[in-house]
């Protein structure tokens, strides 16, 4: 039976208050003469996100220390600076920490985000929270003395596991697993190696819930956005989409706005899809400085919905709009405008699918 409605769920980040930048700026992220600063951007932020109409919001990230990839390891004792290296398109570059000795242990698990949106929230949170194969960077070429990669394997599948059912259990929407490396590791390795050496460790993190666990459950893949630019767009999606199936989420949010051919990523995930999978589409360019209009969003969703039957189609952003907290390329009030365009284009969608009202196409899309 087809949806009430085609669900709409944000990705995650939204810019932080100038105010809170530039107290990271100069203080430790952990200082607690943030805290009222941190409460604050959080109640703002979830406020204007209930605003946009959007059913499932997030807490912007707000109080994620530095960024999506490394805030529950940032500033753990045993790690070093001189991590990964992200290599961005613009020509700058993320680093990662390093781990030099074991064991490994989160120093921050998300439900702690969790906890806090929801005493605001009067809408369902959803929370992301870091992958796996994201995480398992940390551990260097070279083996950690006296602390195996079999060893910390075992311990980050553990770490992972743990911070994905506090999430469950304080109630989560859904719990989104963020997979940007996804795509950059085909880069990385065209061989596609180390992509199927992270759906494998992945899937090890996966098979630990249950079915019911799973529908809650969801994995993101973008490729990248941090100051305007990417790490991995100009890797083809036929060589990232079958491996991503693969995985045993039930939800997949999928970056498309900002292809050049969507029509053509469509087609592969229509072709490479589980029957029990719903794709969430990105309709909205967190990089693009214009605000896309509804009646786009809603041509989009329109074309998706040629190649994903509606009841296992959603709509969501790209990406976040400031997976780095540092990011500030694209202000507050353009996020905010760009999911409320996001929510009322999935709605204008709806109605034609339903046959509620019909539509001529925007030229514009």
């Amino acid at each position: 039976m087809a949806p009430m409605t085609i669900p709409t769920e944000p990705i995650g980040s939204i810019p932080r208050p100038p105010e809170l930048l530039e107290a990271l700026a100069t203080n430790d992220a952990f200082d607690p003469k943030l805290d009222d600063l941190y409460k604050d951007a959080i109640r703002d932020t979830i406020a204007r996100f209930e605003a946009t109409g959007s059913p499932v919001i997030t807490d912007g990230e707000q109080k994620k220390y530095h960024n999506f990839w490394t805030y529950s390891v940032h500033g753990l004792p045993n790690t070093a600076p001189d991590g990964f290296t992200i290599p961005f398109q613009a020509g700058h570059s993320r680093r990662m920490p390093k781990l030099v000795s074991g064991p490994f242990r989160y120093r921050v698990y998300a439900d702690q985000y969790l906890d806090v949106a929801m005493g605001y929230a009067r809408v369902p949170v959803k929370q992301a929270v870091i992958s796996p194969s994201a995480l398992s960077l940390l551990y260097p070429a070279d083996e950690v003395p006296g602390y195996s990669r079999a060893e910390f394997i075992d311990d980050l599948l553990n770490e992972h596991e743990s911070e994905v059912r506090r999430c469950l259990e304080r109630g989560a929407h859904k719990v989104q697993i963020d997979f940007t490396e996804g795509r950059l590791a085909i880069k990385l390795d065209p061989s596609g190696k180390l992509l199927n050496s992270f759906i494998d460790l992945n899937n090890l993190a996966l098979s630990r819930f249950n079915p019911e666990e799973l529908m809650r459950i969801g994995v993101h893949t973008c490729p990248g956005a941090d100051c305007d630019s990417t790490h991995s767009a100009d890797v083809d999606y036929a060589e990232l989409l079958p491996c991503l199936f693969q995985l045993k989420a039930r939800n997949f949010y999928i970056a498309l706005s900002s292809e050049q051919d969507r029509v053509r990523v469509l087609k592969i995930i229509r072709a490479h899809m589980k029957p029990e999978q719903r794709i969430f589409i990105g309709v909205i360019n967190p990089i693009d400085p214009r605000t896309e209009t509804p009646e786009e969003i809603r041509d989009r969703v329109l074309e998706a919905a040629e190649h994903i039957p509606a009841d296992r189609l959603g709509t969501t952003d790209d990406c976040g709009f400031s997976p780095f907290c540092d990011d500030t390329s694209t202000s507050r009030d353009t996020a905010f405008k760009k999911i409320a365009a996001r929510v009322q284009g999935t709605a204008l969608a709806w109605k034609i699918i339903s046959g509620q009202s019909v539509v001529e196409t925007s030229s514009s899309t």
